[in-house]
């Protein structure tokens, strides 16, 4: 059994563990719903095993369907997705990619998501100390 990251993944192995991870857990049926240009039922269970046997699943058995949930922390992974997005489009700089975000969100910001924004900038200020 190997985990690999999400990166080191085929196109479709990373659609599916998407659609995991969005879920918090997917039975075949799910994915295949959710799949752009989706392939067959059997593709599909053939690639949630697939993905098992590579370490980035695991199932349970709910009555006669295998329901998958993922290995990895979520929060694990969208990290370092993030540290990849950051590290590849923005030169590893942490302020052009929160510049580039909130410009595409500014008009969606609400005071709330403001005022959560000002508070992380205050505790990076003062070193990460709660």
């Amino acid at each position: 059994m190997e985990k690999r990251g999400l990166d080191q993944l085929g196109r479709r192995e990373r659609q599916i563990m998407e659609i995991v991870y969005r879920r918090g857990s997917a039975t075949a049926a799910d994915v295949l719903a959710d799949l752009p240009d989706p392939p067959t039922y059997t593709a599909v269970r053939g690639m949630l095993r697939l993905l098992e046997s590579k370490g980035q699943l695991r199932h349970e058995q709910d009555g006669p369907r295998y329901v998958y949930h993922p290995t990895i922390d979520p929060d694990r992974v969208s990290k370092n997705a993030v540290r990849h997005l950051v590290r590849t489009f923005f030169d590893n700089s942490a302020s052009s990619a929160v510049a580039a975000m909130v410009g595409m969100y500014e008009n969606r910001l609400t005071d709330e998501d403001l005022d959560k924004l000002e508070r992380l900038i205050e505790k990076a200020r003062r070193g990460g100390a709660a």
